[in-house]
This record gives C-alpha cells, sequence and structure tokens, in this order.
C-alpha cells in the first residue's frame, strides 16, 4: 500500500488539517472535529485496484459529518463497506445509526449524508455505485448496519481486505485489476448473503467466489491428511467432477493446489526462528506429510534443496518468512489468489 498521510509527518498544530485534506483526495470530503483531545495522530494508506480502492486508516477520537452541502460540492457516487480493526465507530446514515465494534463491517455510501464518531483503526474498500451488479433498491436495505465479518462471505471479505492492509507486494497493472475483481465479487457476495438473493448475482461472479470459498475451506483444513476431494466437494455441495473442474479453469488440479500449499506451510515454518526446535518430520506431519520421506521429496522438487539444508540455509543466512519460492500449484506472489498466502 502506499502511504498518503501520516501525522508524524507533519507540525502537531497543522496535522489535522492535513488529515482533513488527505482523507478528501484519498475517500471522499467531510468535515472533522476533534472529540477529546487538541493533538490529532493519524494514518492512511491506500492501495489502488483499477476502479477499486482499499484504505487502510488509523485515527485519533473525532466527529465527522458529510454535509448534503459537501454532497452538492462533490459526490464521486461511491459505495464502501469498511471492516473495524479496533476502537470505537458509532455511524448515522440512510436513518439508521450502527455502533460497529471490532471485526465487524459496515456499508454506507457517498451520495447519502452521515455523521461518524470513531477512534481507531478501520480497512475500507470503495469502488463506483454503478459496478455493483445487485438492484439498488435491495442494496440500500444494509446500508448503515453492522454486518458480521467473522463468518461466511463476511470473513472472506474481511480476510482479502486484511491481507492487502498487511501486503507489501508491488502488483502489476494486471495484478491489481484483477484484485480489484476480486474484492468487488466479494462485496457483491457479501452483500448478496444478507439480503439473501444470491440469485440475483452474475454467474462470473458466483463461480469466481465459489472458488475463493473452496480455497478458503481448504487453508483451514490443511492439517488433515486425510483431506480429500470429496470431502472438499461434498462441503459446498457439489460434485466431484464440478470441483475438478473450477479448478481446471484456474490452471491447477485440487490435488497440486492442496500439495502446494501444504508445503508452502511447511516452508515457512522451517523458516521460522521460533520453530527452529521443531523437528521437521513433526513440521511435516502436521501440515498433511505424515511420511518423512514424501515429504522431503515433495520439498526437494519445489525447491531443489532438502528441508533440512533450506533451514540450515535460511537460519545462517537469514531470511524473510514472508518471501515465497513459487510452489507449484500454489497460488503465486502477485496473483488474484495471493492474500490467501
Amino acid at each position: 500500500m502506499e502511504k498518503v498521510f501520516d501525522s508524524d509527518d507533519f507540525p502537531a498544530e497543522d496535522a489535522f488539517s492535513a488529515w482533513e485534506k488527505a482523507t478528501a483526495d484519498a475517500v471522499m470530503p467531510t468535515s472533522f472535529k476533534l472529540i477529546g483531545t487538541d493533538v490529532f495522530r493519524g494514518r492512511v494508506s491506500t492501495m489502488s485496484l483499477g476502479a477499486v480502492q482499499v484504505s487502510a486508516m488509523a485515527y485519533s477520537s473525532y466527529l465527522t459529518r458529510r454535509t448534503p452541502k459537501l454532497i452538492r460540492v462533490s459526490d464521486p457516487e461511491i459505495f464502501a463497506f469498511g471492516v473495524t480493526g479496533s476502537g470505537s465507530h458509532v455511524i448515522e446514515q440512510n436513518r439508521h445509526r450502527a455502533a460497529v465494534r471490532p471485526g465487524e463491517l459496515l456499508f454506507f455510501e457517498s451520495s447519502r449524508p452521515f455523521e461518524t464518531h470513531a477512534d481507531g483503526e478501520c480497512i475500507l474498500i470503495q469502488f463506483p455505485r454503478t459496478l455493483l451488479p445487485l438492484p439498488n433498491r435491495h442494496v440500500t436495505r444494509l446500508i448503515c448496519q453492522a454486518l458480521p465479518g467473522d463468518q461466511g462471505m463476511g470473513r472472506l471479505l474481511t480476510a482479502f481486505l486484511t491481507h492487502l492492509a498487511e501486503d507489501s507486494t508491488s502488483y502489476t497493472p494486471g495484478d491489481a485489476a484483477r484484485l480489484g475483481t476480486v474484492g468487488l465479487d466479494l462485496v457483491t457476495a457479501t452483500l448478496a448473503h444478507f439480503l439473501e438473493r444470491e440469485d440475483d448475482m452474475p454467474s462470473d461472479s458466483r463461480q469466481r467466489v465459489l472458488y475463493m470459498r473452496i480455497t478458503s475451506f481448504i487453508e483451514r483444513h490443511l492439517a488433515d491428511s486425510r483431506l480429500t476431494a470429496a470431502e472438499v466437494a461434498a462441503a459446498h455441495h457439489i460434485s466431484v467432477r464440478s470441483l475438478h473442474r473450477i479448478f481446471q479453469q484456474h490452471g491447477v488440479t485440487v490435488r497440486s493446489w492442496i500439495r502446494g500449499r501444504r508445503l508452502e506451510r511447511c516452508r515457512r515454518d522451517l523458516a521460522d526462528p521460533l520453530k527452529r526446535h521443531v523437528p521437521i518430520h513433526a513440521i511435516a506431519a502436521r501440515w498433511g506429510f505424515p511420511q518423512p520421506a514424501d515429504f522431503t521429496r515433495a520439498f526437494r522438487t519445489a525447491h531443489g534443496i532438502t528441508p533440512s539444508d533450506y533451514r540450515n540455509h535460511v537460519h545462517r543466512h537469514g531470511s524473510r518468512t514472508g518471501t515465497q519460492s513459487q510452489v507449484p500449484g500454489a497460488p503465486g506472489q502477485g496473483s488474484a489468489d495471493a492474500f490467501w498466502r
């Protein structure tokens, strides 16, 4: 993400006015008033994903208003979905008032007045209203409603936004556009889920979201060495044949995807200095490789080095555990699936 504002970069007396200008440019114009303090501290970073933008924000306690006058002066005509990371957030819009707790999602828009009392952290995904492929008359029912972000589609959207906020990857324009599509698909699926109108989603969006739901399910069950394609298919109420077809559309097989993700989890544990005392066979068994010899062959094939030599090399020369070797069948750096890493 690209930093667009940090209060540490300004004299204390100028930070708050600079914040107001930065958020007007990055999100939408609003008016601000500090609450309970004369010194403002905050930061904003953004990531452009084509027509979609993700913003990570942290801030002192303030009151913000988007008034009818500000809307008349400048309205980007966007929807925004936010996940609260910490602190207190109370918002009023569309005749609703929501007190949003950490981990919950909130949907709002730029074209209606709102008032917010907030302090803490949040991550926003915003996009033009015209890109949301759901009927506006239904979508507006969810404006200013606190929605769970720790289950189902809400969890997938939260994971996506959290990954991007923590990511330091430089994406190509093509990668960014694909990630924007992923984000919009997840927003659409989340809204459709809470509206109980999944059938209103375009078929291609439903297929992309289904793939993300499946890969998320697999990630949560990687440690189960008995995980099979049949179990994955049954959990999503589809046939095994349909499951294989979905993965073929993404250029991988179910087996290679699972194997690649398990190898990546092993690689990270081998590079983790806090796990240096854990035997290699225990790490392998934890991630679905009960036979040490099978794991050694698979790891050597993927990385061109044995697990023990890799661990020795990493701890001798140092390594960032977040650096990924390209694993056959696993989501690669910079791809639209990268947030599952």
